[in-house]
């Protein structure tokens, strides 16, 4: 039997999930190997190197640079605040005084008898790695960071803006081809909403005004895409934008009933705590958003971790990931070996699909990704 490997799409009731969380530089771990932790818990903290900003004393004093350490009221290391004298001048037999004032607060850095400049150094910013899901430390990376195994339900999605978020996840209607009105987003604050077929603008405003940590949808649209983050997002990796809250799609763009599959274990996930990342790499797939809702700890510690092992095959799910059959769920039923022709005529390797309506078609199996389970 001929494989094809392509990108899969996981939607899963019960998996081990293992999530790295990383420092940005070195700095502390604050938990042990074995320890339980929320998504909320600080696992590992560091401090980010303040900006650096300079004042040009010799400049200002009007003396050459050589001079300018001989002029310094303040020495390397020695803290400053904004608008402190760092440095002064005495001109005209000493009648005359020039004063170079620090431009920040933080710490006088480096002066330099080279060029005259002062370097003066922001406070450092604190940051803080949070676990992100509920579960166990699996391992410590010392000075790095850590990972956090937890066991449950994952769902990825097609396409996401904004970064991580946790809420309790909540249904805004009862069907995968449902579509909540902005007016029924009443009491979400802190929730992961499930709104429907489409993720609209005015939807995404309601959710973000009253405090919603995520929507899921079907899909959204390019004009509300636009419109919400003020620019064309292009070819680039999303999770980064400031937008107040996580937006995921489950099926891409436009509006697209939510995967029957999908909306299924999401009812059954409702009211439970949800770990949502809306990081997308769009050109290769490579990150995909997801939504994570840890389970019991006891259920299921015996069972085989829900992992896919190789390729495409007969009787898998798959989606169609491109036109004219974009969006739309079916079976394998046929790998054929050989290069088959499309209609513009280039020869490549196909799978013959079953949708759901029973419509049989050849499509190139570099245009669908498995729903793996």
């Amino acid at each position: 039997m001929a494989h094809a490997y392509t990108p899969g799409l996981r939607v899963t009731g019960h998996t081990v999930i293992d999530k790295i969380r990383r420092l940005p530089l070195k700095g502390e771990v604050v938990v042990k190997q074995g320890d339980q932790v929320r998504a909320e818990d600080v696992v590992a903290k560091t401090a980010l190197p303040g900006n650096v900003k300079t004042v040009n004393v010799a400049n200002i004093l009007g003396v050459p640079p050589a001079d300018i350490p001989g002029c310094m009221l303040k020495q390397a290391g020695e803290p400053v605040t904004d608008g402190e004298p760092i440095a002064r001048a005495k001109s005209l037999f000493g009648l005359l005084k020039s004063t170079a004032k620090s431009n920040t607060t933080g710490t006088l850095e480096n002066v330099s008898d080279v060029t005259g400049q002062v370097t003066l150094r922001e406070p450092a910013l604190p940051v803080e790695m949070l676990a992100y899901v509920d579960g166990t430390v699996k391992q410590v990376m010392p000075e790095e960071g850590v990972v956090v195994e937890t066991r449950g339900a994952l769902i990825q999605g097609i396409f996401g803006i904004g970064g991580e978020g946790v809420g309790v996840l909540q249904l805004a209607v009862d069907a995968p081809d449902g579509q909540a009105d902005p007016a029924s987003l009443q009491d979400v604050k802190g929730k992961v909403v499930v709104v429907g077929t489409q993720a609209t603008h005015a939807l995404i405003q309601a959710a973000r005004e009253r405090g919603a940590a995520a929507i899921v949808a079907g899909g959204i649209a390019d004009e509300d895409l636009r419109k919400l983050l003020g620019y064309d997002l292009g070819v680039a990796i999303t999770g980064h934008e400031d937008l107040g809250l996580t937006v995921i799609t489950t099926e891409g763009f436009g509006a697209l009933t939510i995967a029957h599959k999908t909306f299924e274990l999401l009812s059954r996930l409702n009211g439970k705590k949800a770990s949502v990342n809306g990081a997308t790499q769009i050109r290769a797939g490579v990150l995909r958003p997801e939504i994570i809702v840890p389970l019991d700890e006891s259920r299921g510690k015996d069972e085989a971790p829900n992992l896919f092992q190789g390729g495409l095959d007969t009787g898998m799910v798959i989606r169609v990931i491109r036109e004219p059959y974009f969006g739309r769920l079916g079976k394998v039923t046929e790998l054929p070996s050989e290069l088959l022709p499309l209609e513009t005529e280039a020869k490549v390797r196909v799978l013959k699909v079953r949708f759901d309506d029973g419509q049989e078609v050849l499509v190139p199996r570099a245009n669908v990704e498995m729903i793996e389970g």
